[in-house]
């Protein structure tokens, strides 16, 4: 029977491992005042009549902390990707070169620093509650088994030490993510 709870565990964890993996990759789309490739992972570009990634019909690149670079591999695409670029509303100002499209990022105002904490601290949030949702799934299914009381009662409390883990974990990427943000 120990089985059974052993792999609800190992669920719960995988679980809470995909929150913070999420969080993780929210965490990259918020800016932190300098470039980077993936602040234009949402942008996507008409393509040949549908909808691509711009990251699949160009090469981005960062020649420095404040500057983007978009080569596509298409000279036609230049306007195509401009376009849709302003029309993400990532607050950026691209230009065409004839070559490329460069981006200057601008430096984060102290508004604006705010306004990115305040939204890291949702996306944190929402890990949080991806964790404890998976908790709350483990002790169902913790009670659905018929397993004795003192093996449902010791694996509560395995899960809630491993919810109290993950949130901790969840915490400290934040204040991380704050530190880098806040960092002038």
């Amino acid at each position: 029977m120990n089985e059974e709870i052993d792999l609800v565990l190992e669920t719960t964890k995988e679980s809470m491992d995909a929150a913070i993996e999420h969080l993780e990759k929210e965490f990259i789309k918020i800016r932190a005042g300098r470039a980077n490739p993936s602040m234009l992972s949402s942008v996507m570009v008409e393509y040949y009549g549908s909808m691509t990634p711009l990251s699949q019909v160009s090469n981005i690149n960062t020649p420095d902390a404040r500057t983007l670079s978009v080569q596509p591999w298409e000279k036609s695409l230049l306007g195509e990707i401009e376009t849709a670029i302003m029309n993400a509303n990532l607050g950026f100002n691209p230009m065409n070169n004839g070559e490329t499209v460069i981006i200057n990022v601008p430096p984060l105002t102290e508004e604006r620093r705010i306004q990115l904490v305040k939204q890291a601290k949702a996306e944190t949030e929402d890990a949080k509650v991806g964790v404890r949702s998976a908790r709350q799934e483990a002790n169902k299914e913790i009670k659905s088994l018929e397993v004795s009381e003192d093996l449902e009662k010791n694996a509560e409390i395995d899960i809630q030490e491993l919810t109290d883990s993950y949130i901790k974990k969840i915490d400290a990427l934040l204040e991380v993510k704050e530190a880098e943000i806040m960092k002038v």
